[in-house]
């Protein structure tokens, strides 16, 4: 998503994604992750006046820059809503099909860099870590009710943590003196337990990032959303996704990878490959990373990895 760098806000594989779109002047395209607009300005630069652009985001302050946006510009459409409402949405605007979708996968600068946010262990703030505030369970609120085996799991799941175990442990037992309702609390208890980990990683590390994938959902969003826009694609139409988390991109790419291929037959069956069924994508080139000059200037933007594929005539059941 929207990176940060000094006081800028550089996006991550800005030109490769949008050009990777293959945009039509007259074309309808979603940016399911809006940040703070890098990718969608690109995307409307590239759109004539007959194009539209539906945006989503679930947090407030990306979606205010939207509204801004729209205010002067009528090709946009805003929705204050995570992707995975991505069909829902676009019944109640009336939008059947489109030509490409766009996907900058988790986490923002700007969530991490404004510590009132709790995302980040850098800062002692509450701890919340929702994208959207307003919505749903803060982290603080999750850790305070979960059970031992539930936090042993998000943690060893989505942080890939190999001390989760002890973790857990002694989250509940520290709740039972103390509520865990800041991030230097759960930093400092990381802490206590991790004891060996990568050069130059905070203990802490892995846990928050864990239990941010966790109360967000993130990893169940992407899995939700991927079928319901190839269902939504026009023929030649382009699903890009940035994933910076390899869960996230295993995820992206075992999904295009399914369905850029022929349905496996068994091994008695007799048939010719220009009788078996097209796949419903196409992959569009390799995966892509970013330069060594944009990881120069924007670090975070080392993990990033983009993957494309292309809509085919083919079938495709949701």
């Amino acid at each position: 998503m929207s990176e940060k760098a000094g006081h800028q806000h550089v996006t991550v594989l800005l030109h490769e994604a949008v050009s990777a779109l293959n945009i039509r002047e007259d074309g309808v395209y979603v940016d399911g992750t809006f940040g703070r607009g890098g990718h969608s300005r690109l995307i409307l630069s590239k759109l004539g006046a007959a194009g539209r652009l539906v945006v989503f985001d679930k947090d407030p302050q990306a979606i205010a820059v939207a509204n801004e946006l729209a205010e002067q510009d009528n090709r946009i459409i805003v929705i204050h809503d995570g992707f995975a409402s991505f069909q829902v949405a676009l019944d109640r605007l009336g939008i059947d099909k489109i030509d490409g979708a766009l996907f900058d996968l988790g986490i923002s600068s700007p969530q991490i860099d404004e510590g009132e946010r709790g995302f980040s262990f850098r800062f002692d703030a509450p701890l919340d870590m929702r994208m959207d505030p307003t919505r749903g369970m803060s982290a603080a609120e999750w850790l305070a009710v979960a059970d031992e085996q539930d936090i042993h799991e998000v943690v060893k799941n989505y942080g890939e943590e190999r001390f989760s175990r002890q973790i857990a442990r002694t989250i509940v037992a520290q709740r039972q003196e103390q509520p865990i309702d800041t991030t230097r609390k759960l930093a400092q208890l990381a802490a206590q337990v991790v004891r060996t980990r990568e050069r130059g990683q905070d203990p802490a590390t892995r846990t928050f990032q864990a239990i941010r994938i966790f109360i967000n959902r993130e990893l169940e969003e992407v899995s939700e959303v991927l079928p319901q826009v190839v269902a939504r694609l026009n023929v030649a139409g382009r699903l890009a996704v940035i994933a910076f988390h390899s869960l996230e991109d295993r995820i992206v790419k075992q999904f295009m990878r399914q369905y850029s291929q022929h349905p496996l037959l068994p091994k008695w069956a007799v048939v010719r490959e220009a009788d078996l069924p097209k796949p419903p994508l196409l992959l569009v080139g390799k995966m892509q990373k970013p330069s060594e000059q944009e990881v120069a200037v924007n670090p975070r933007a080392r993990s990033a990895v983009l993957r494309v594929a292309e809509r085919t005539d083919g079938l495709f059941e949701q």
